[in-house]
This record gives structure tokens, C-alpha cells and sequence, in this order.
């Protein structure tokens, strides 16, 4: 069934991906298990999305919390990486920005 919210959160998740690409290349010539936990944790919130619409309404809502645990597991990775000196503070800016949109957006919708 097509949800318009459903493709607008999906559409998030895909621009947060590809501000943070770049960002896990720099990060995996130095630490190649942080640059794949970010990649994982950024999978998992679109596939965590994905399968909200796909539950009813409780499974729907710990999937949700899901998505946004895994979003701010990737917040928490990229911080790391500025904090080992894997890339600079400005370069991760704009995606810790979309990061903290997109989990008040996932919050409200697990708890209208």
C-alpha cells in the first residue's frame, strides 16, 4: 500500500545516507568496524521504517523506536569518529542535523 509518509521517511533515510557515504570512506581507511556499525546502523533505520508499515500497531511502534535507536547509534558513531580524529566536527554537521530531524519526526510518530 503506498503511504506518503511512509516515502517521505524513506526519502530522509536515503539523503542521511548519502551525506554520511563520504564521511564512512574517510572513516574505514582508519577503522573499518566503526565505518561498518555505521553502515548497519543506517540500514537498519530504513529497514526498521519499512517495516512499521508492514506491522500493527505495537509491533509498529517498537519498529519505529527501533529506527530511532539505530539513528542515534549512528549519531553516536559519527561523533566517535570525529572524537578519533577520523574527519572534522564540520564535515559531520549536516548529518547529525538530518539525524536529529528525522528521530523527532520518528518519535512523534511512536508517540502521537
Amino acid at each position: 500500500m503506498h503511504h506518503p509518509l511512509r516515502i517521505q521517511l524513506l526519502d530522509d533515510v536515503v539523503r542521511i545516507v548519502e551525506l554520511v557515504r563520504p564521511i564512512i570512506e574517510v572513516v574505514a581507511r582508519h577503522d573499518r568496524d566503526l565505518a561498518s556499525q555505521l553502515r548497519r546502523a543506517l540500514s537498519s533505520v530504513g529497514l526498521n521504517i519499512a517495516e512499521a508499515y508492514g506491522s500493527k500497531a505495537g509491533h509498529r511502534r517498537i519498529r519505529f523506536e527501533s529506527a530511532r535507536g539505530s539513528l542515534y547509534e549512528a549519531a553516536a558513531g559519527l561523533r566517535i569518529a570525529v572524537a578519533w580524529g577520523y574527519t572534522g566536527a564540520d564535515s559531520t554537521r549536516p548529518s547529525l542535523a538530518a539525524i536529529d530531524h528525522l528521530g523527532a519526526r520518528l518519535y512523534r510518530i511512536a508517540h502521537p
